[in-house]
């Protein structure tokens, strides 16, 4: 079964289009302690086949030990896990800028569909302005295989798709 992946970017704050507010949602960094990743992912992403939703704690931690710029943030809501994001942050060449790839963004079941993914996309990218100097981009990628509501809400924020392709699905 083949899904079609789109690339999304914003390479400017000022395209930045905030979501409604939602009172109690924060994001939080997570240091050190990666042990609720695996499961949260697995609850966030294994209805869409992410790949990310069938690692193990080691696998995880492996994987954030490749690159010193990945970190791990989660969505609360009233201090509850409500989602995760997970960033790449390429630091560029010196001079050059610096990009900001959000890996992973979504949220729990029971928090989808109640409005609230308009502004957790705004925390997320706010953020991702923010993890370095020069950041000159953030951007994402989803795919068809992804919750329909997912593309809509980044174009609605003031990403603009740069690239589209097809992809079949690699072994489970």
């Amino acid at each position: 079964m083949k899904k079609t992946v789109t690339y999304v970017e914003m390479t400017d704050r000022a395209q930045l289009v905030p979501g409604t507010p939602v009172p109690g949602m924060a994001l939080v960094p997570v240091e050190g302690d990666l042990s609720p990743l695996p499961g949260l992912m697995a609850r966030i992403g294994g209805p869409y086949q992410w790949r990310s939703a069938r690692r193990s704690p080691q696998e995880w931690t492996e994987w954030f030990a490749e690159r010193p710029g990945r970190t791990f943030w989660l969505l609360t809501m009233a201090d509850e896990t409500a989602g995760v994001v997970c960033y790449d942050h390429d630091p560029g060449e010196a001079g050059t800028g610096t990009d900001t790839e959000i890996t992973t963004f979504g949220l729990l079941p029971e928090f989808t569909g109640k409005g609230l993914g308009g502004h957790a996309l705004t925390l997320a990218v706010e953020q991702g302005w923010r993890l370095g100097p020069g950041v000159r981009r953030v951007w994402l990628h989803t795919s068809s295989a992804d919750n329909p509501n997912a593309l809509p809400n980044y174009h609605r924020r003031g990403f603009r798709t740069f690239k589209t392709e097809e992809a079949t699905p690699g072994p489970a």
